[in-house]
């Protein structure tokens, strides 16, 4: 397991070398360098599903051993490989590298690949330790190491006033987080004489109830520098303007550098857990971002605008699920994202012939989708998962988030299929609930052996009547977001909804409003 673990350690550093590499230097040697960026890739995604399969079937958490060699000891306190790091390391290896691959192609031929392979290198390096990370100094440093790299990623094309509008503004937004998290680690440091994440979870699991302030203000900080990295409303106005990058720029975004607040709420769960203020900041935020950015992305017209929003309102919503304590929940939602993330950006190129496809399927007798068609769909799909959960001894009562991703991937699942069957195309209806059935399967399976296998790491649900309220706003506002989605051809002639319409496909306005606010700060 050690072994395993500092190969882990030691490709996400190499891969991180790059930096030290000059971006003329890299433009001259492009081929050679994309080559050897991508076996790097390649051998570290190799690397990361070894060492989780090894702990798999043997087991165990590598971190503060006193049996360690020298060489190796120089590690300990410094990185923690666990059930946690372990799958969210193979989840960034894997995507990295097909992210590098798909960008061969993509950049074939463009001045600046070079310098592009460079900064992918470095940024898939730090990302990988910012999640093997096992103390908080350490994530703070590649955690800002993180942001650099995507900020050059950003500003690949300098000559592009929108890029650059994109690259500074995720720049200020990212230091609001640095110094957040910052103060966070004086304020554990101060408390605890320690910046060992298994130490400080031992040290706040033997503290008293209540916590002391500070400990609670430190994991407010903690939640307000994820709330940043995750593009969360007020901190979200970058995300959709970052479409003059690459679309492989995008795809590693969305799959990869955004949940990295998600994954910092989950790993430092036993800070977070102990603080009510900070459970509440995620609830609000989250849940806020989540209702609101749904809306807005269905009124926009740009396939990667909407891709954009649709990142931002998932993101919202795990981080309500981290607010509910569902943090394994919260973790099969960053794994299920990422993956469908990654595959629709590094696919935009041919949705119009997708289009094309389903329209050529639909038929002429396609219909309109009814509410209480739709309806009863999300009450089967429901009823489906609820008898799967029944099955395998899920309890839904002790798993609040449970009970509300299961009730909004009804509503998704319903939707998907009153499309289907408004298309009047038996065929098609048949394989719609066949794939919707083997996907309540996959979901029911997946939470189970997720829940099981970071059952030791995180910190305990607990369940309250106020997240039981504040689910049922949530499943509410989702409700009235998917029968609004289902009417938008009806109210297209509505006075309030042409008004609706277009104050959200401008955002409500909140980047002018931002703007307004940090002035020079976000150079626009």
């Amino acid at each position: 397991m050690v072994n395993s673990v500092f190969a882990a350690v030691l490709s996400s550093a190499m891969l991180t070398i790059f930096l030290l590499l000059p971006d003329k230097l890299a433009n001259r040697h492009c081929s050679r360098l994309r080559t050897v960026v991508g076996g790097m890739a390649f051998l570290h995604a190799l690397i990361s599903i070894a060492g989780f399969v090894a702990q798999v079937f043997r087991g165990g958490v590598w971190s503060n051993h006193d049996s360690l060699p020298a060489a190796q000891s120089i590690l300990d306190g410094c990185f923690l490989y666990d059930q946690l790091s372990s799958l969210m390391l193979v989840l960034v290896s894997a995507v990295g590298w097909v992210i590098c691959r798909f960008s061969v192609r993509y950049l074939d031929g463009d001045e600046m690949q070079g310098r592009y392979f460079r900064w992918i290198a470095v940024t898939l390096g730090a990302v990988s330790l910012v999640v093997l990370s096992g103390n908080l100094l350490v994530f703070l440093l590649c955690w800002m190491l993180t942001s650099l790299g995507i900020h050059r990623l950003l500003l690949l094309y300098t000559d592009r006033p929108a890029a650059q509008r994109a690259a500074w503004a995720k720049f200020t937004i990212s230091r609001i987080g640095d110094v957040a998290l910052f103060m966070a680690v004086c304020i554990y440091y101060s408390a605890y004489q320690t910046l060992n994440l298994q130490l400080l979870f031992s040290h706040v699991s033997d503290a008293a109830s209540p916590a002391p302030m500070e400990i609670q203000l430190a994991g407010f900080l903690l939640v307000l520098g994820a709330i940043t990295k995750s593009a969360q409303i007020p901190f979200h106005s970058w995300m959709p303007l970052t479409m003059e990058t690459p679309t492989p720029v995008s795809a590693l975004m969305h799959a990869g550098i955004v949940n990295a607040g998600g994954y910092l709420v989950i790993r430092t769960s036993p800070l977070i857990a102990i603080s009510p203020s900070a459970s509440l900041l995620l609830l609000a935020v989250g849940g806020f971002t989540a209702a609101i950015a749904a809306v807005i992305m269905l009124t926009q017209t740009s396939v990667k605008k909407k891709l954009a929003y649709s990142t931002i309102a998932q993101m919202g919503f795990m981080l309500l699920q981290c607010g509910l304590g569902a943090y394994s929940i919260a973790m099969l939602h960053i794994l299920a994202h990422s993956i469908y993330k990654a595959h629709a950006f590094l696919s935009s190129g041919s949705v119009l012939a997708q289009a094309s496809r389903i329209e050529g399927r639909s038929g002429e007798n396609a219909q309109s989708v009814s509410i209480w068609g739709f309806l009863l769909n999300a009450v089967l799909v429901g009823a489906l998962l609820w008898l799967g959960m029944t099955v395998l001894s899920v309890n839904g009562d002790t798993k609040t988030g449970a009970l509300l991703l299961t009730t909004i991937l009804s509503l998704g699942l319903a939707h998907w299929l009153s499309t289907a069957q408004a298309t009047a195309n038996r065929s098609m209806l048949i394989r719609a609930w066949s794939v919707a059935g083997c996907l309540c399967l996959v979901y029911i399976f997946a939470f189970q052996a997720i829940d099981v296998w970071l059952s030791s790491v995180i910190a305990p649900v607990i369940t309250t009547n106020t997240a039981l309220y504040l689910s049922g706003i949530v499943f509410a506002a989702f409700l009235a977001v998917s029968i609004l989605q289902l009417r938008l051809q009806q109210l297209a002639k509505v006075g309030w909804f042409q008004r609706l319409y277009i104050h959200a496909s401008n955002g409500f306005y909140l980047e002018s409003v931002l703007r307004r606010w940090m002035g020079n700060l976000l150079r626009t």
